[in-house]
């Protein structure tokens, strides 16, 4: 099924992919084109973690929802989605919410060579960059993408170098706070957030172009 990667990339390097294991945070509109870029780019090894269900509100931009799963685990349906894909992959899943208390027996368990951070809770993110740090494992995190419409305005830039992302001014004044020297890097918007009242409000281009940018992210580290 990976011929046409062959092909452009080579068997080695394929089998580089295949060899790694990712771990995934949050399987949303983010996560969730991630996991689906990185699974048809042949990693086969993967973990992923998130305590919600399909909610009807998903239908709009999270690949792994349809009008028939909803209120099923997200992990469960994410499993589901990659076997469909290649039933070869192996996944682990975990249907928590990370914290600093459940994330070291996750890291502890596995050899695990990156991590994508496509979750939207702030004190998640700061566990998963100090563990990343700590552990030498690689991450990529994902910044705001609610509120916005031009997935062109999508990069990956170090923490330091984000604007106009509110997700991303509280990690970097963290960032600093702390004294964190290691490059952060992540996928941000230079776009203005579009405000339209509380409720944050999105449509499937930038969520899901900010997943396949996390999952381009790893593969070209792997084969670089």
């Amino acid at each position: 099924m990976f011929d046409r990667i062959e092909k452009l990339i080579g068997i080695e390097k394929l089998n580089l992919i295949k060899s790694k294991t990712v771990l995934i945070v949050g399987l949303g509109g983010v996560g969730g084109s991630a996991l689906e870029t990185l699974v048809r780019s042949g990693v086969s090894n993967l973990i992923i973690v998130d305590y919600d269900i399909v909610d009807i509100s998903n239908l709009n931009r999270q690949v792994i929802s349809n009008y028939n799963n909803i209120g099923n685990k997200k992990v469960d349906e994410a499993e589901i989605f990659c076997k469909n894909i290649n039933p070869s992959c192996k996944i682990k899943k975990f249907d928590i919410f990370l914290d600093e208390n459940n994330i070291l027996s996750i890291i502890n368990s596995f050899k695990i060579d990156y991590i994508i951070d496509a979750c939207d809770n702030i004190n998640a993110k700061k566990t998963l960059i100090l563990n990343s740090i700590k552990n030498k494992i690689k991450i990529i995190s994902c910044m705001g993408t609610g509120n916005k419409l031009d997935p062109t305005k999508l990069s990956i830039v170090d923490i330091r170098k984000t604007c106009n992302d509110p997700i991303a001014r509280i990690l970097r004044k963290w960032v600093k706070d702390n004294k964190i020297k290691e490059k952060i890097p992540v996928v941000s918007s230079l776009e203005t957030p579009i405000k339209k009242g509380k409720v944050i409000s999105t449509m499937s281009f930038v969520p899901n172009t900010a997943g396949v940018l996390l999952a381009n992210y790893v593969i070209m580290d792997i084969i670089t």
